[in-house]
């Protein structure tokens, strides 16, 4: 495949976009989980931004745990498969557990995580958090319980999201037209 070039991307979410969005989350989970202990689970490596930003804004205890899957591969599409490259966890029995993801499309890669952490654990409470929705891709039956912005059905690359490795490091969200 051909690579993309920044020169070709459209903006969908612009770094102030994203920030604002990013904070109403965190009020909405300091409202939520004021004096709880959250775990914080991020889906390495495309929430990576997400989460540190997330979490500047959060005031309740808070712990921090990563973990790798993969489902994309160096495509533009989920394979639908998802790979577990490093999912160690600490003991989430009675803890309140948010998975953090970068974006929740096809619903593999989240179906995976929470029947994941059910069959491992019994936590107090376990959420799915995930900075975009694309609904419109949904081949599996799961909802994110909270998401900042929903997004139609295109190639997304900034702030975490990546092709084949590339463009993470963009402060903004674009997509090719």
């Amino acid at each position: 495949m051909e690579m993309i070039k920044e020169s070709d991307l459209t903006v969908l979410f612009s770094t102030e976009q994203i920030q604002s969005g990013v904070k109403k989350l965190a009020d909405i989970l300091n409202k939520e989980y004021c004096n709880d202990e959250l775990y914080l689970i991020c889906v390495l490596k495309g929430s990576i931004m997400f989460m540190t930003d997330l979490s500047k804004h959060l005031k309740m205890p808070l712990r921090m745990e990563f973990i790798r899957l993969s489902s994309y591969g160096s495509g533009f599409t989920s394979t639908g498969r998802v790979s577990a490259v490093d999912i160690a966890l600490p003991d989430l029995n009675d803890k309140n557990v948010i998975i953090v993801e970068d974006i929740i499309d096809t619903g593999h890669t989240a179906r995976f995580l929470m029947d994941f952490i059910h069959h491992n654990f019994k936590p107090k409470m376990l959420k799915f958090c995930s900075l975009l929705d694309k609904k419109c891709k949904r081949e599996v039956e799961i909802d994110a319980d909270y998401h900042c912005f929903e997004v139609d059905d295109k190639f997304l690359v900034g702030y975490g999201l990546d092709y084949d490795g590339y463009y993470r490091n963009l402060p903004y969200i674009g997509y090719v037209e």
